[in-house]
């Protein structure tokens, strides 16, 4: 799934401080600006996954005017495709057992088809 929320971000003492609202607990630090945008956006994905695979419902993002903030703050938006950073980030291999017809097996070992390969690619595909 694709999400774009609006994160608010402020420093503090030479520290980078970054929140997304709309995303209780969704809270983060960083050295410099681009340092707690990458660290925002990297929470941000993290705390969306979890509450995919938990079912959550995930709540929808407040227009920008609509969020509270101090005036030195700064806002940006974050866009989170969470397909792309579970790719990114969960590859730990494992073992899903498949059914196919001998003659298949024997053919792709034959042209030397790895078919855990193909069975990925197309998941892929169909995931979009």
């Amino acid at each position: 799934m694709v999400y774009i929320y609006t994160a608010t971000i402020h420093e503090e003492d030479g520290a980078f401080y970054a929140a997304v609202p709309d995303i209780p607990g969704c809270v983060t630090t960083g050295c410099s600006l681009s340092d707690v945008i990458d660290q925002i956006t990297d929470a941000l994905a993290a705390c969306l996954c979890t509450m995919e695979d938990a079912d959550d419902q995930i709540p929808p993002a407040s227009a920008q005017h609509d969020i509270s903030r101090t005036p030195d703050d700064v806002c940006t938006l974050v866009r989170i495709d969470t397909i792309a950073y579970r790719a990114l980030t969960d590859t730990k291999a494992v073992r899903k057992t498949v059914s196919l017809p001998a003659w298949m097996e024997n053919r792709a070992d034959k042209l030397g088809i790895n078919c855990s390969k193909v069975l990925q690619d197309a998941l892929r595909q169909q995931f979009g």
